[in-house]
This record gives structure tokens, sequence and C-alpha cells, in this order.
């Protein structure tokens, strides 16, 4: 901006204000005023300047001002704070102006000043130099508790300051308080482990078992990191340590931390002779004990410790008043072990006998608390009484059911033993949406490390924070992972100080990390789209009270991570939450000045109002008739778009302006139904193809756009229409009957192209009746065959040797018979167009209607009732109007003659009469 324009656009006190200041400017400059002179005050003057320019609204030029002026003045104290705190009120991300100021007072040891304008850079969020040096300027004024305050407020923001969160842990053991003493080590303990500082891990290590032992869940967590971060062998010298506690506390977690040593390292002859004592320790009171050891070989350092392990606990399993399962005779108990034979008894076979071995290889150890033993043991109705939808019977079915199946189990699995058998279709539903809130808030339940869908009962009840971090850790998707920290963020329950919470956060802070020019000249774009989709995340949790201190970590401006961007509409349309999309729509048109070009790319991709609100706002209704017409001519790539106008726009002025015409509006959706048909087919996209081919069927048979065409256009637009659609082999017949009638009822002498319409694969008229009992079929198939097909291929399974295993085969078989049939019977219900009875033409041949007709060839009549191919009987007349028969009845009007060929013979027909069918 020059002058003469800044005298038009600024208020005479504005100009008197800027003209002031470079007055002021060249004064510094040429006295350069010594700063032993400097104090607070002068600094608050200056924020008078500042506020004086804001009321003026002369805060952009006083900026351009005082960078003009640092361009060349670099050490202007004056220029240096007023554009300083103009960039931190603006958020801008560069805050070297402000840096630079404190540095010159701080090499000059200004302690009072250096204070002063650290607080004034704190009062627009935290910042990790500012608090530093603020904790300087106390240490040099001696004021502990003071450091204490910000040193905690800076390891908030600086996620990788590892020493100074220990100090603060060893300031609150000092002070007795156990709570903060252990967070604050668990935080440090991260940290080191993040540098690979093995010294102060195994430091921390001890520190934390003396402390706080019983927190097994965090240090078995915490010693996988350790040893993907720093070494296996650093691991296992600490797992070391913690089964020394533990060896006398609680054997079973001894024996657990004794396997994990052993994966780390199968040939560690201390954790094999450990676990051999560890076991003799669990089932002292075994009668099989020495015999399981000896049958395992776990004492022969020659054999595998991982199958000599797995040998043992199998063996160890089978011991009178045990529960095994056998796949045909269902839940036993064992009856008693005599040497190498095991009698057992089942519920339709008592007392059946097999040796210890066979039992080993054909029967599944089933606890006393296995759902299927109490299946097998309890009256159905007591289970259901168990069972039932209060929250404390969930919570009980639902750890029974997970602790059946090795403590891991997804809701098919549950569903599988509960429904049919103990709950119907709508009490499971009930139950399942409670169970899902169940185990998603309550801290006895957990997920698999390996698997969200996976769920876990928890030994020891595990908080929110760390619920959502192993569900965090769980998930192998980044837009998963940004829907996890979000919840954690917006849940009452959790701590933004958790190093959990630090822990995810860092996830994200790891991408804008990276040098944004090795992301652009990276193959892979990857990181740079979630490097921008991180800017977008942090600066929505900022928004969140407790959270605005994150801001901090964004280091790169919007505009650069734009840049990077190879395929912006690619990763528009990657963002399946609207919140990303909606944010990066805001920045998008606040950063970068080509805006509204983006927006018109992006609009095929997503089809939001906003962004056609946000152009329309701006004056682009030129480019959004642009991006119209564009749509319409190459609707193949812009099905959605296209869509989306047709219901939307027409009547908004800039969809006039494109001139479409109402006819070419019409054939491009036909065109996109015959499109997405074939991609169906091809099974290209199935799912998107077939939402889109329903909008567009919708639109032109059951919202009546075709019809409504019919009806106000003359022969030759109709003929041209109807061509189109007649081409479409995968349209209902019932719709192009539908249509044709409704042409000739307005050109009763129509001709139409092309003859008898073809057969075609896609229709499905049906009876209400007939969909109700197809639906009942697929839900049996799904609810009880499939489940039960699960459980022979799992018993299967364990039986081992799939070559030699009949059993297998047959499930196997079983199951792609049973997916053939459900995959068959979905399609057909999702092809299901439902008759209404009250519709029936009887003018001519049509679904649901009764037809006499004579044979003239035979000289005798014959009645037929037209219905689809769920109903055809042929054995009593009812025919499928699929048929080639009812195909060439179709349309036939009393009076009307044909002929059909069967077997190369042709009969002749007359049509006497047609009537409603009794359905």
């Amino acid at each position: 901006m020059n002058n003469a324009e800044t005298a038009v656009t600024l208020s005479e006190n504005a100009q008197t204000l800027l003209k002031n200041l470079q007055s002021t400017l060249n004064e510094e400059k040429w006295t350069r005023a010594s700063l032993g002179n400097y104090s607070t005050s002068q600094f608050k003057e200056l924020d008078e300047i500042l506020k004086s320019a804001r009321d003026e609204k002369a805060i952009d030029e006083l900026k351009k001002n005082c960078d003009e002026h640092l361009a060349h003045t670099q050490k202007s104290l004056i220029a240096l704070y007023l554009s300083g705190m103009i960039a931190l009120s603006r958020q801008i991300i560069d805050d070297s102006a402000m840096i630079n100021l404190v540095s010159i007072f701080l090499d000059n040891h200004k302690w009072n000043i250096v204070k002063y304008l650290c607080e004034r850079i704190l009062d627009h969020g935290e910042s990790k130099y500012a608090l530093r040096t603020l904790a300087d300027c106390y240490k040099n004024d001696n004021e502990e508790d003071k450091i204490f305050e910000i040193w905690e407020r800076l390891v908030k923001v600086d996620f990788e300051e590892a020493d100074i969160v220990k100090a603060l842990a060893e300031h609150y053991e000092k002070l007795g308080n156990k709570e903060a003493t252990i967070d604050y080590y668990k935080k440090a303990l991260y940290r080191y482990i993040n540098k690979g500082n093995f010294a102060s891990i195994k430091e921390i290590w001890g520190k934390l078992i003396s402390i706080n032992t019983e927190d097994i869940d965090f240090f078995l967590l915490i010693q996988k990191k350790i040893a993907k971060t720093v070494t296996e062998d650093k691991a296992v010298s600490l797992l070391n340590e913690l089964y020394a506690k533990y060896k006398d506390k609680d054997i079973d977690i001894a024996i657990n931390i004794l396997k994990i040593i052993l994966e780390y390292d199968e040939k560690d002859v201390h954790g094999r002779r450990e676990i051999i004592e560890c076991f003799k320790k669990k089932y002292a009171d075994h009668s099989q004990l020495e015999e399981c050891i000896r049958i395992s070989n776990l004492s022969q350092n020659y054999r595998a410790v991982h199958q000599a392990i797995s040998d043992f606990e199998k063996h160890i399993a089978f011991d009178k008043g045990n529960y095994v399962f056998h796949r045909t005779w269902g839940v036993g108990r064992i009856a008693s072990i005599d040497g190498d034979d095991i009698c057992i008894d089942f519920s339709k076979k008592r007392g059946h006998t097999m040796s210890v071995k066979m039992a080993v290889d054909a029967l599944q150890t089933l606890s006393k608390t296995h759902i299927w033993v109490l299946k097998a043991t309890k009256k159905k109705e007591e289970i259901r009484e168990k069972i039932k939808d209060s929250e404390e019977n969930i919570i009980w079915t639902l750890k029974t059911i997970i602790k059946s199946f090795d403590n891991a189990c997804d809701m098919k699995r549950i569903k599988a033993e509960l429904s049919p058998a103990l709950l119907t279709t709508g009490e499971w539903s009930t139950w399942n949406s409670k169970a899902r809130d169940i185990l998603k808030s309550n801290p006895d339940f957990g997920v698999s490390a390996e698997d969200s869908d996976i769920f876990v009962v928890r030994d020891r009840p595990v908080s929110i924070t760390e619920k959502l971090y192993n569900e965090f850790n769980a998930q192998r998707n980044f837009y998963d992972k940004v829907s996890v920290i979000r919840d954690y963020v917006s849940n009452k329950k959790t701590s933004p100080d958790s190093e959990y919470f630090s822990e995810m956060f860092s996830f994200f802070t790891a991408f804008l990390r990276r040098d944004a020019q090795e992301s652009r000249r990276s193959a892979d774009s990857t990181n740079a789209e979630y490097a921008l989709s991180t800017y977008l995340l942090i600066n929505d949790l900022a928004t969140h009270k407790n959270y605005a201190h994150l801001k901090s970590a964004l280091t790169v401006s919007f505009a650069d991570l734009f840049s990077a961007i190879r395929d912006v509409p690619a990763l528009f349309k990657s963002y399946k939450d609207s919140k990303l999309k909606n944010d990066f729509l805001s920045n998008v048109k606040l950063y970068i000045s080509s805006w509204a070009d983006i927006y018109i790319k992006l609009f095929p991709y997503s089809q939001l109002q906003s962004i056609i609100d946000q152009l329309e706002g701006a004056g682009f209704s030129g480019k959004i008739s642009e991006l119209c017409n564009d749509a319409f001519e190459h609707y193949r790539d812009n099905r959605e778009a296209v869509v989306w106008f047709y219901k939307n726009a027409r009547d908004k002025s800039w969809f006039n302006d494109a001139n479409i015409s109402v006819e070419k509006q019409l054939i491009t959706l036909i065109h996109i139904l015959d499109i997405t048909f074939r991609d169906m087919e091809n099974h290209n996209n199935t799912v998107e193809n077939r939402k889109i081919n329903k909008l567009v069927s919708d639109i032109l048979f059951k919202n009546g756009a075709l019809v409504s065409f019919i009806d106000s256009n003359d022969e030759n637009a109709i003929v041209r229409i109807f061509t189109f659609v007649n081409e479409v082999k995968d349209i209902d017949p019932q719709d192009k009957v539908n249509l044709r009638s409704r042409i000739l009822d307005k050109y009763p002498g129509f001709k139409f192209l092309g003859g008898t319409e073809k057969k075609v694969s896609r229709g499905l008229m049906a009876t209400g009746a007939m969909y109700e009992e197809k639906k009942k079929l697929l839900a049996h198939i799904m609810e009880v065959e499939v489940p039960a097909n699960s459980k022979e291929i799992e018993y299967a399974l364990s039986l081992g040797d799939l070559r030699e295993n009949a059993e297998y085969k047959a499930a196997k078989e079983k199951q792609e018979q049973l997916n053939t049939q459900v995959a068959r019977l979905k399609d057909e219900i999702d092809r299901a167009q439902l008759f209404d009875p009250n519709s029936v033409n009887t003018s001519k041949v049509s679904f649901g209607t009764k037809v006499v007709l004579f044979n003239e060839t035979a000289g005798k009549k014959e009645e037929f009732t037209i219905l689809g191919q769920w109903e055809s009987d042929p054995n009593n007349n009812i025919i499928s109007y699929l048929s080639p028969f009812g195909n060439a009845i179709l349309n036939k009007v009393p009076g009307e003659k044909f002929e059909f060929a069967i077997n190369d013979e042709r009969i002749s027909y007359l049509v006497e009469s047609i009537t409603p069918a009794v359905i």
C-alpha cells in the first residue's frame, strides 16, 4: 500500500499514529538508546500504541512499517516488540521477532525485562522458549518454587524433555506426594526410552518397581517399547528384575513374565529353569504334574522351549474333574485318569475311555466357567436369567464369554454364543447396544494391542486414559487414530498431563517434524498428507479446554504443508469425518489465494453444500456454472456431482446459466445408471456404485422425472429418451413396462423401436410374503448355520494336520456353500421390488395378474398367474414374468393373438381375459 492509498483508507488519527511511530523508529535508529535505560514501563507504552492501532484499524500498516524498518535495522527494540506482539496475537508461527528481542536483553542480563517479555509471550499461549527462559530467570533470582511451577508447564508442551521431568519426580518424592512422583517417573521413563538412554531407563525402572510394584500392566506395556526402541536384551534384564519381585507374590504373573523373557531369548537357561519351578509351585497338587513335565520334555534343553511349554499346558489341563469338549459328543467331564487311560463322562456317552495322547489331540480343555460348560450343565432358563440386560448381568456375560476364548473375543463370537440359542434377534439387538457401551466405558475391559475389534478382560481395572491409549495403539489406520485422540480430549475423565496422551500426541507431531522438502521429494506423499492432517487435528484439539498449549507444536504453516500435497482431491476424499473436511476447507480459504479454484476441484469428490455456499457468497457463480457443465460433459468421472446438481441445484440461477437442457440432464442420468449397473456386475466399487444407482433410479422412476418428461414433450423427444432407457438392459422390466404404458396413453400409435424388450437380469419383482420368507431364510443361515459351521472349522483346525483332515475339508466345503447361498440371497433381496396388490393393472398382462389364454393349436383354455421368480411354480401354472413364456405374454391385452415356440413347435394363443391374481 503506497502513501496515497494510506491517505484514502486510514483515518487521520491512524496516519498521525503511524507518522509518530516512524519518527520514533528513526530516532532510535540514529541515537541507539542505551539498553541500560530500558524498563518495563517503556514496553507498556508500546502496548498502548498497539491498542490505538487496533482501535484505528491500522494494525496491518503498523506491522508492515515495523517489518520494513527491521529489514535494515535488525536490532530495533521498538520494531521487534511491536512486530512480534502483532504476530503472537495473530497466532503466526514465526515468533523470531520476540525471541530476538528477549535474546538482546538476556545477553545483557536485564532479568526483569526478560521476565516481562517472556510473560507477554506466554499471554498468547505456551512457548517452550519463553518457559525455559523464564525458568532461568527464576533460577537467577533463587525462586525455586516458581522454577518447579514453570517446569510443570514446560513439560506439557515439550514432549521430548526428560531430565526436567525426572527432576520434577524427585521433587515430589521429597515432598512425599506418591501420586505425582509415580506420574512424573512414568513420564520420564517414556521420554528416556524415546531417547534410547538406557542408564536412565534402568534407574527409573528400579524406582517404579520399588514404589509402584502392583502396576504390572504398566511394566508389561512399557517393556514392549523398550524391546522395540532400545534392544530386547535390555528388556530381558529389566524383566528379570520385575520377575524377582513377583516370584513369591503372584505365581501367574511370574509365569507370564518368564514367558515374555523366553519369547525374547528362547535359549535363556535361567528363564527355563525358573518357569519349571513356577509350574511345580502352581500345580503342586496336580496328580500328573511330574508326568506332564516328563512328556513335554520341559526340563530337556534340546526341546524348543515354546513347544515344551505348550505341550505341558495341554497335558496339565487333563485332570480328574476338569471339563473337555469333543466336536461330536459335546462337553464332557473327566471321571478318572489311570496311567495312559482317561475316562470321560459325556452327556450322551458316559464312561468313554481313550488314551491321554488321543485326548490331548482330539479334545479341547475347558474351564469350569467356560460358556460351553455352563450351557451343558445348567438349564436354558437359568442362563437366560443370568444374561438378561441389566448392566451387572451383561458385564458377567461379557467376562464369561471373553475369558472362555483365551481372553480375546470379538462381537461376532459373543453373538454366536448368545443368539439365537439364548437371545432372540430382537433381544440381541438391545443387549448388543448396551454391551458395546459397557465394553467402551467399563474399566474391566480393554482391547487387544493387535486388533481394536478384539476385546479382553483386564485382571486389574484400567483407567479410561489407558483404555483409550490401548485402543489408539491397536488402530492401524491414521484416521482411526485421529478419532481415538479426539475421544480422549473430549472425555472429561482424561487428563492432558498423562504420558499416555503425550505418546499419542507424539505420534502425530512426528509428521510435522519431518522436513517438508523431503516430503515433496519423496515418491510417497503419504507423510506430507499426514502432516497436513496433523496440522488440522492440532488446531482442533487446541480449541478444547486445557489443551490450548498444544498449538505450540505447530512449527510450520498450513500453506507450507499444503504446497507439499501432490493430489489435493485424493487427500480431501480420504477424510471420512466431516470435521477434518470442514477444517481443511476453512484453512484453504484462509491461507491459499487460489482457494476458489481448489474448491471447484474438490466438489466432485465431496458434494458439500458449504463449498457451493462459499463460492456463491464470494461471487464465483460463473465458476460454479462451469463446474456444472464440466460435470455433465464428463459424467463418467463426476457421477455423484451430476446427481447432486440435479437433486439440489435446478432452481439456482447459476445452474440455469449453465444452459443444460432437461433432456440432456435425463440422458446423462440414464448413462450413469447404465455405467453403475455394469460396474456392479464387474464388482467394481460395488457399494459406491449401488448407492449412486439407487439415487438415479429413484430420480428417474420413483420420483417421476421420466414420466414428467414424457407428459411435457413431443413424440420425437420421447423417442430419443426411451431409446436410451431401452438400451440399459438392467433396468427393472416393470419400470420399462410402466414407461411404455405412459407413452401409449399419450400417443396410442407410438411405435417402439427394437420390438419386444429383452429379458433383463437385475430386476426382481416380488410379493411381500415371499420377500419376508427370503429374509427369514437369510437370517437363519447367518445366525444359526454360519456360526455352527465356524465352530466345526475351529474344532477341525484344533486337530491339526490339515492335509489328512477330512473333517476340516468337509467343514470348508460347507462354508463355501453357505457363502454362495448368502451372497445370492443378499443380492436378490437387495434387488427386490415389492409389488403393491392395489396397483395391479388388468388392462394388459403384468405382474400380479391372472390371464386366461385360448390355445388355438390345441383347442383348449389355459390359465396362468404372472408373478416373480421367487413365487414361480409351473406345476400350479404360476410363472415368472422373467421366464421366456412370461416375457412373451407380458403387456398383451385381451383379444390380442401371439405365437410362442416350444421345442421348435409354434403354438398360437389368444388372450381371452385378465383379472387380478389372488396373492
